[in-house]
């Protein structure tokens, strides 16, 4: 035993007791400061829970053997998963930097998702397979395009109804319309994109080409209420000139009607009924000429406006209250919601006052557009595709915002007003930028990660123990890992968006950190010699098995959070929790497979005396000077004296001795933030004396632990989850489209006036395959009714719903019928043929009569007379109904265009001709897919529009069942829809995220009752946070509901280590509550700490999205996770924690000094000495033995109540005949001196006093027993013999952490047994020899001292 004192320091490195000199006899006996238990005996599971395991076997402990199994099973594990590592560090760093860089060039192929039907559509549901039927149907670009462009004043008391606003409205759409870009070789401008309504096909002659140009652009406008909405349309070009009128038309002075009379005069060829037809159901007639004129003063404002003569400017609110109509009146409404925004209407309905203004541009969608073009002669040499078209489209939407931007910087006579354009490219161009990742940011937030870690773990006294380096090395494999984590998730094919490149980096590394603090600070705590290779690696061994059980709880629970919170099908969220949990589970492997190996590599520099961080720089050498001067110093700078302690030598205490007090010596493992141990009021080794542990123990845990702090805490939690719970109820549904751009922008301001103003939104009723239009015509029309009971649908002037294809097709059916009737009792057509003078009308409506509806005889003149195109009933004839369909689509071209209707397949065409004596009309294939247009107003908050979605799906879930296979689409359904489900869904991932942190900590812990406060905990935590998120007025979205749910594996972090602790821990539920707040307090607060600088760079977003939803909701869950997990759940704990894992029979506080381990016996042997007497060897220290195990450990690291105190005491005693007596030097062999004749003689005697100090207990009953040796000569068989006992002591002490060899206990244990019998009974047989050889050797060494005085004397 005293060997294992002399080899090196103890297990907290304090060396044994320095002998020094005094002069001083009477130095005061100082007493030894008693020192409390180690982890091994209060912390038994944790540390080693096969020892707890062995002593409940013995019956000392009471406790869960399935627990204790478990425990032991899973740190064995990590222990041979410690050493593998270890043994091969650096092979495990080689390997993974090449899987690692593998996987990082998965980034390659990383798939970004910006368009907003990719973001926010539920993956696999109703709305997904309904947007898709219609992609199918329509084509892959089907989407509107438009341009919108808003009006509003700076100053809210100015109102936009006036003559001057809406000129300057006229300037900026003017001058914007007029752009041309440049693509492809090819002018791009406004007529060229624009959406057109499309004319009937006349003969290909001079007057139909100019018919086809006068129809203009749609765009909806408050302008088309006046006659300067003619000036909007200059870019849609008429013809130079007509040359049979001598005239050069423009929109200003156009007036169609009187146009057309004109080409009547000149006799032309023409279709001229057919034209008049066409025009009267488009309700084209004047045009503009006979509206009010804003500036009744310009020269070019017609006569025929009503305020020309007058000169008096209109009454623009009157003009605007029920909206304008354009070219086309009866195609071409706009409602008044769509064109005034904020408006307040009198008594009688006429708008009195407004708050803005806005203008559409309807453009071409991509399909359209490529569609249009394909085949003309201008894309002929460009390989025309549909991607050529839309990039198209984009670059002129985009030339468009920045020349109203122009205007707005320009037009200073136009301050007053803001004027904001936004349209779909500028939206994508947002959240394509937003889906860039900012390497700046991520750079400073690394950066700031790195200098804390750096700060936390560097040991400025001690550059060889500080372990910022490999705290260092632990943050780049993180951020290397998330790299590689996101590179596989790019080769799985999960796709990026906003959410992964803006907070997953962020995220997964400020929870990765966590996981490395806790196993940097087991590091810090594991105390070994560091040039002992193996113990070295019992090192890594000590930090896997006491902490990677919780870092693989905590780990393992976050993933299984976030795949639960993949449960919410939303595309951008979904993706979010998927990427976050496989991002998670590279942590915990790195974590778990490669930081150990660079703890082990950092173990190899400490062996190696090199500093920290700057190993490979700074040359071997001894630890460099500290930098705090107060190291062994006092306050005042002087040198700190040692504490001394004088103790009287037996027998007559006449000489004195005096040792160095061990209990001085300082710690110098620990940290500076986090300086574990049981000794904290050693704070002199530290630089500063920053503890969050020593605060943890000394002040925090006492003070949450006063009864009256508890029940304040309790009753605070209370009142917490009350008004939380209050708060619940408060939160509102919802996201506004303006938090997904960035503030300051035009963007976000458009977004915001037209949410506040406006509400307007379009929608379509689609109807689809599987059903039978032509029999089930008034099914259709009672579905197209049942919407007019939705308030929010706009209706009509008579209080209708806008009129549907169906309903165009009927009507144009009657007007049909109606000049067929005429004609046929005027005699101008008869049942076989028509006659000169019968009108297009009637000739095209006897075409129509004629159509069986069968392929193989298709015509019946019979039919005539015996059928009407439409019944009394209004139903159409449904045996030629796609016959119709075909003649209605390409002759009333603009009624078709105008409904919306988008029938596919698309209707053959077959134009009418009084040329044409072909009765046949081909039959158009059966409906697939139709539209039913309508708008909606109001729509200003979530809640409206999930009313809104909720009517119109009743509406459709009816008619499903009536037969009519349908559904609702449009942007309100696209966004909002998905919170019809948000709350169901959210209850249900919240289930499954607690169920399964429930099942993940029941199983590690294998304690249900402590798996069960840890989800109450959690589920606390969570509803705090959405208490937080009423408080913050944070709307409930997709968004926060998957924080939400990574609030519950994010929330383990906070409990689980304090639970953990908390169960392996020894003693009371207070006793508990304070060891585990000691041991987890610095590593949650460190890794609350780091979460926080990593989220904290959130708040540098150009993006409120990201501020206000991911930096407010993790802020909050930090402070809420801090608050639970270090004040509320202790507190829970020590009220109604769990029992502990083991239970000491003996004391209550600590288990008893366990016995060591037997070990194999080695066998010696030894060769025979050719001499025949035995060869007296000189005393040593190393032949003093320990009494047997059964009474004491040899551990003397492990346990502080049973301690050895060794204290070699030389006494040297000088007598000088005839002069005065000197001291020599303490040596153990006689020397005799002689100076000028005076003879000295001299007696040395050595003295080694052992105490072996041991609890007294009812179990295993020891007398402390104080023995004293003489140091004299041995033979060699007693010798060999206290060697092998000795030997017995070092394996004994060494078996303690062999975990290979557990299995050969018993029979060490018998071997052992029976060597200490055989050695009993050699002694007792060689007693009375040994008695007889010690007197002989007694003789002839007083004999031998005699003999040589007296030579000495001779000689002198």
């Amino acid at each position: 035993m005293l060997a294992s004192a002399q080899r090196g320091p103890t297990a907290r490195d304090k060396p044994p007791p320095t002998p020094t000199h005094t002069h001083n006899p009477r130095t005061p006996h100082t007493p030894a400061r008693p020192q409390p238990p180690p982890e091994i005996l209060v912390r038994t599971s944790w540390i080693d829970a096969a020892l707890a395991l062995r002593q409940l076997d013995k019956g000392r402990i009471r406790g869960g053997r399935t627990a204790l199994w478990a425990r032991a099973w899973l740190q064995e594990r990590l222990a041979w998963l410690g050493s593998v590592l270890h043994s091969h560090a650096g092979k495990v760093l080689f390997v993974a930097i090449l899987v690692l860089a593998s996987f990082c060039v998965g980034l390659k192929s990383a798939q970004m998702h910006t368009r907003v039907e990719q973001l926010w559509i539920q993956e696999g549901g109703r709305l997904e397979a309904e947007l898709q039927y219609s992609r199918d149907a329509l084509g892959e670009s089907s989407i509107a395009t438009h341009q919108l462009v808003l009006q509003a004043a700076r100053d809210p008391s100015i109102s936009p109804l006036s003559p001057r606003a809406l000129l300057a409205h006229l300037d900026a759409i003017s001058r914007a319309s007029q752009i041309k870009i440049t693509l492809y070789d090819l002018s791009w401008g406004l007529r060229e994109l624009c959406y057109k309504p499309s004319v009937p096909e006349f003969d290909k002659n001079h007057v139909n080409q100019i018919f086809e140009l006068i129809m203009p652009c749609a765009i909806v406008t408050p302008l088309d209420c006046f006659w300067e909405g003619s000036k909007l349309l200059a870019s849609s070009a008429l013809p130079p000139t007509i040359p049979e009128l001598d005239i050069s038309p423009q929109w200003t002075h156009l007036n169609p009607r009187k146009l057309v009379d004109e080409f009547k005069k000149k006799n032309i060829q023409f279709p001229f009924s057919t034209l008049d037809a066409y025009m009267k159901r488009a309700g084209i007639t004047t045009g503009y000429q006979e509206k009010p004129c804003l500036n009744a003063t310009d020269p070019l404002c017609p006569e025929t406006a009503p305020n020309k003569r007058s000169q008096q400017p209109p009454d623009v609110g009157a003009e605007l209250s029920g909206g304008c109509y354009g070219f086309a009146t009866k195609y071409m409404h706009w409602p008044e919601e769509l064109i005034v925004g904020g408006g307040e209407h009198n008594q009688t309905g006429h708008l009195k006052k407004a708050r803005a203004l806005q203008t559409v541009v309807q453009l071409m969608t991509e399909k359209e557009m490529f569609d249009y073009w394909l085949g003309d002669y201008r894309v002929h040499n460009i390989e025309w595709t549909p991607k050529k078209a839309a990039a198209v489209i984009d670059a002129w939407q985009r030339e468009f915002s920045k020349e109203i931007e122009r205007f707005v910087k320009t037009e200073t006579k136009y301050e007053s007003y803001d004027f904001l354009a936004f349209s779909t490219s500028t939206l994508n161009d947002i959240l394509g930028k937003f889906t860039t990742l900012s390497i700046p940011k991520i750079a400073v937030g690394y950066v700031c990660i790195l200098l804390y870690v750096a700060a936390s773990l560097v040991q400025w006294q001690d550059s060889v123990k500080s372990q910022a380096g490999v705290g260092i090395a632990g943050v780049v494999l993180l951020s290397v890992t998330v790299a590689a984590g996101l590179g596989f998730c790019a080769l799985l094919g999960i796709p990026f968006n906003a959410s992964t490149m803006q907070i997953i980096p962020f995220l997964a590394l400020g929870l990765g950190v966590d996981d490395m603090f806790l196993l940097t600070h087991a590091y810090a705590k594991t105390s070994s010699d560091d040039r002992n290779n193996d113990r070295c690696e019992e090192r890594t061994q000590a930090v896997l098995r006491t902490t990677g059980l919780s870092v693989l709880q905590a780990s393992l629970s976050n993933v299984c959070a976030f795949f639960a919170a993949a449960l919410i099908p939303i595309p951008a969220l979904r993706v979010f929790s998927l990427q976050a949990a496989i991002l998670l589970l590279f942590n915990l492997a790195s974590m778990l497979l490669v930081y150990p190996a660079m703890i082990s590599i950092d173990m190899h520099r400490r062996k190696a005396q090199r500093s920290d961080v700057l190993c490979c720089i700074l040359p071997k050498g001894p630890n460099p000077q500290s930098c705090c001067k107060q190291i062994n110093n006092d306050r005042d700078g002087k040198p700190k004296k040692m504490q001394t302690v004088t103790r009287a030598l037996p027998p007559d205490r006449s000489h004195t001795v005096t040792v160095v007090d061990k209990e001085k010596w300082s710690d110098t493992t620990k940290q500076p933030l986090d300086p574990e141990g049981s000794d904290f009021n050693n704070v002199d080794s530290m630089c500063f004396s920053l503890s969050l542990s020593k605060f943890a123990h000394d002040h925090y845990a006492p003070f949450i632990l006063k009864p009256s702090i508890k029940v304040i805490s309790m009753l605070t939690l209370i009142s917490v989850l009350i008004v939380s719970l209050m708060g619940v109820a408060k939160v509102t549904d919802g996201l506004e489209l303006t938090d997904i751009v960035p503030q300051n922008t035009n963007e976000y301001n458009f977004l915001s006036l037209q949410g506040k103003y406006f509400g307007f939104y379009s929608m379509y009723a689609i109807t689809k395959g599987n059903f039978e239009y032509p029999t089930n015509q008034k099914l259709l029309h009672e579905y197209h009714e049942a919407f007019v009971r939705i308030p929010n649908i706009v209706k009509n002037d008579n209080g209708g719903l806008p009129e549907f294809w169906l309903s165009l097709f009927r009507d144009w059916l009657i007007e049909l019928q109606k000049s067929f009737d005429r004609d046929f009792a005027s005699g101008r057509i008869t049942q076989e043929k028509w006659y000169a003078n019968a009108s297009e009308e009637a000739i095209l409506a006897y075409k129509l009569l004629v159509q069986t509806g069968h392929v193989d005889n298709p015509t019946d003149k019979t039919l005539i007379t015996r059928i009407k195109l439409v019944d009394s009933e209004g139903i159409i004839n449904p045996k030629a109904f796609y016959n119709y369909l075909s003649a209605w689509a390409s002759n009333d071209a603009v009624a078709y265009g105008s409904s919306q209707a988008n029938l596919k397949p698309t209707p053959k065409q077959w134009f009418s001709s009084r040329q044409d004596f072909d009765l046949k009309i081909p039959k158009s294939l059966p409906l697939t897919y139709t539209q039913l247009p309508f708008y909606l107003r109001g729509l200003t908050n979530t809640e409206i529009i999930k009313s809104l979605i909720s009517s119109v799906r009743d509406i459709c879930t009816k008619f499903e069942g009536n037969g009519l296979a349908n559904f609702p689409s449009g942007i309100p359904f696209i966004f909002w829809e998905q919170y019809i489900h948000l709350r169901p869904l959210l209850t249900l991932a919240l289930a499954c995220a607690l169920g399964a942190v429930l099942i993940v900590v029941g199983i590690l812990l294998l304690n249900i009752w402590a798996a069960i406060l840890v989800i109450l905990a959690l589920a606390a935590m969570v509803l705090q946070l959405l208490g937080a998120m009423a408080l913050l007025n944070i709307k409930l979205s997709a968004i926060p509901a998957v924080l939400i749910i990574a609030a519950v594996g994010i929330g383990v972090h906070f409990t689980v280590h304090i639970c953990l602790s908390f169960v392996t821990s020894i003693g009371g539920r207070d006793r508990r509550i304070r060891l585990a707040l000691e041991h987890m307090f610095a590593p949650v607060v460190h890794g609350a700490l780091t979460t926080l600088l990593a989220v904290i760079m959130l708040i540098t977003s150009d993006f409120n999205f990201i501020v206000r939803y991911f930096f407010s909701i993790l802020l909050t869950l930090i402070a809420i996770g801090l608050v639970n997990g270090l004040l509320f759940f202790p507190v829970l704990l020590s009220l109604v924690g769990p029992a502990a894992e083991v239970i000491p029979l003996d004391n209550p506080d600590r288990i008893s000094t366990p016995s060591p381990e037997s070990s194999p016996v080695r066998v010696r042997r030894t060769v025979a000495s050719s001499a025949p007497h035995h060869r007296i060897r000189p005393p040593s220290l190393t032949t003093i033995t320990e009494e047997p195990p059964s009474c004491h450990s040899s551990h003397s690291h492990h346990s502080s109540m049973q301690s050895i105190v060794v204290q070699p005491e030389v006494v040297v005693e000088t007598t000088t005949y005839n002069t005065d007596a000197t001291s020599g030097s303490g040596r153990s062999t006689p020397t005799v001196s002689s100076v000028g004749g005076i003879t000295t003689k001299v007696t040395a005697t050595a003295n080694i006093k052992v105490e072996v100090h041991t609890p007294l207990s009812n179990g295993d009953r020891c007398h402390s027993r104080r023995s004293h040796y003489r140091c004299h000569s041995r033979d060699a068989y007693h010798d060999r013999d206290k060697e092998r006992d000795r030997d017995y002591h070092d394996r004994d002490r060494d078996s303690y952490y062999d975990r290979d060899g557990r299995e050969r206990d018993k029979d060490r244990e018998r071997s052992r047994d029976r060597d200490r019998d055989g050695y009993r009974d050699r002694r007792d047989r060689e007693k009375d020899r040994d008695k007889e050889r010690h007197r002989d050797v007694r003789d002839s060494y007083r004999e031998g001292r005699d003999s040589g005085h007296e030579s000495d004397t001779s000689r002198h």
